[in-house]
């Protein structure tokens, strides 16, 4: 799961790229052994489970945690602590047998009332992923390893969610602990070795002897170390302190290809606008199908690529994941750079002068990456309105602040999770939580399909997103995970770092 972030906030443009320097740094040095430095944008939120994040946390959570399931690199479900699970016929109903040989850090034998109460409190905890689990009504042992989840409705994410945060196994000492937030236990590979960390800076995590899956197991150390700017980041890359690090922004990327390392690339996210006021509640104009199609007709998709993205992206005129059960190679082609057609649609809906448009911009972002959008949308004849804000961004665009604004969302590995997130009528980045019949009788189908009807499911939903211009997509953004000569690594689709178990020694 990826974080969202105020637009191009990753960027620095084509005068950032320029601006880059170009000097000569050294390689990375020798690989050390046993040991895996990692790089980190981020110090963990919370080691308790219930608080937990993922996307870049899975450096600190990996080593100390195990998850229900476990997720493939191509994003395939495979056992974990459960070495089988079965739906009832409702799809309602998850049973899940689960390991019967694994014991905590501090002795404390896993079991399914363990699972059940770690989930429950997942559920019911301030992770910002807690809502994955808001379909779980139940969560009982039947027995000592047979783990029984009953839900409100069908869920065909729940699967994946295991394998993620809300799937993460702690000890039930830990439950009422007041240092739950930074003494893990954890039957993870690892201990965290407290007195070579500092919190919120470094992280030592040491191998454990009797881990039950000691092939997965490729250190006997792991240091992750925080560099929270992304210069600090590529002094760290040019002096060659990392083994391993995802990146800050696309910039870093020719930083670190010459720094030696390689940048495996991975698209996380989408990059465009989100045009929530599809009533016309706020801005009557964004109302009419026609002047949302507009809208994306008259974004010049490459050079907005090369201009925002430094040229790491791919052009895209639709919000899921190339991973995802409903993409279609045909719609990232949907909506053409057609200024003629853009005004065209703009007159059919009634506005052949065009129309004001108010949008949020803010400190985070460069003016000039403002500037750019506003003057591909003014070409058509959509005369953009820049609001400044501060502090008081987030709230006020899922307050419903405003009929559209630029952004960056996530995509997810499967379109339920997608949906979910921007697009049905509770999802968060939903703001003005607008709904369509002909829209939720094609979710409800995508919510109890199974096997191969998913994608068409899926690409039903894609399609009619897409055509209804329900956003203004201008790219999906790459992200690199650095690793040095000393270190082969399988990148995680949908993630913006590759599992643990996919990081090892070059052989």
């Amino acid at each position: 799961m990826h974080r969202t972030r105020p637009f191009i906030a990753v960027g620095l443009g084509l005068a950032g790229l320029l601006a880059l320097s170009a000097c000569q740094a050294a390689a990375p040095s020798a690989g050390e052994g046993s040991t895996l430095r990692y790089g980190s944008a981020d110090a963990v939120a919370s080691f308790a489970p219930w608080e937990a994040r993922w996307a870049g946390d899975v450096a600190y959570l990996q080593p100390v945690y195990d998850t229900l399931l476990r997720a493939s690199p191509e994003g395939g479900l495979e056992p974990g602590l459960a070495t089988a699970w079965e739906w009832d016929e409702a799809l309602t109903t998850l049973t899940l047998t689960l390991r019967d040989d694994v014991t905590f850090s501090d002795g404390e034998k896993f079991t399914a009332e363990v699972a059940a109460g770690n989930l429950t409190r997942f559920r019911d905890g301030t992770s910002d992923n807690a809502s994955f689990l808001r379909s779980l009504a139940t969560a009982e042992a039947a027995d000592e390893t047979t783990l029984v989840l009953t839900l409100t409705e069908p869920d065909p994410a729940f699967l994946v969610y295991l394998s993620q945060n809300a799937g993460l196994q702690g000890s039930s000492a830990m439950w009422d602990s007041p240092d739950a937030q930074t003494t893990p236990i954890g039957s993870g590979p690892y201990e965290l070795v407290a007195s070579e960390s500092v919190v919120g800076s470094k992280y030592v995590f040491e191998k454990k002897d009797d881990y039950w899956d000691p092939e997965s197991v490729h250190y006997d150390e792991i240091d992750v170390t925080v560099y929270g700017d992304a210069t600090a980041l590529v002094n760290a890359l040019k002096g060659g302190q990392v083994d391993v690090s995802a990146s800050n922004t696309p910039t870093q990327i020719p930083d670190g290809e010459a720094a030696g390392y390689t940048a495996n690339l991975v698209e996380l996210n989408w990059a465009g606008f989100l045009l929530v006021d599809r009533d016309g509640t706020i801005n009557p104009a964004m109302g009419d199908v026609r002047v949302r199609q507009a809208i994306n007709h008259a974004l010049d998709r490459n050079s907005l690529v090369q201009a925002l993205a430094g040229g790491y992206g791919t052009a895209t005129t639709q919000i899921f994941s190339v991973n995802s059960d409903a993409y279609s190679e045909e719609l990232d082609e949907r909506y053409p750079y057609d200024v003629d057609k853009a005004k065209a649609l703009l007159a059919e809906a009634g506005y052949p002068d065009g129309f004001t448009l108010v949008m949020p911009r803010n400190n985070f972002v460069p003016e000039a990456e403002f500037a750019i959008y506003a003057e591909q949308l003014a070409a058509v004849g959509i005369d953009v309105q820049w609001e400044q804000t501060g502090d008081d961004l987030f709230p006020k665009m899922l307050g419903g602040t405003w009929a559209a604004f630029p952004f960056q969302l996530q995509s997810d590995p499967t379109a339920w999770q997608t949906i979910q997130f921007a697009a049905t009528p509770a999802a968060t980045w939903n703001a003005l939580h607008v709904t369509d019949p002909e829209f939720e009788a094609l979710a409800s189908q995508l919510q109890v399909s199974q096997g191969d009807a998913t994608a068409d499911a899926g690409l039903a939903v894609n399609t009619w997103l897409v055509e209804n211009a329900w956003f203004a997509p201008s790219y999906r953004l790459q992200s690199a995970f650095f690793s040095d000569s000393d270190t082969d690594v399988v990148l995680q689709s949908d993630n913006i770092a590759p599992y643990l178990w996919n990081i090892r020694p070059t052989s």
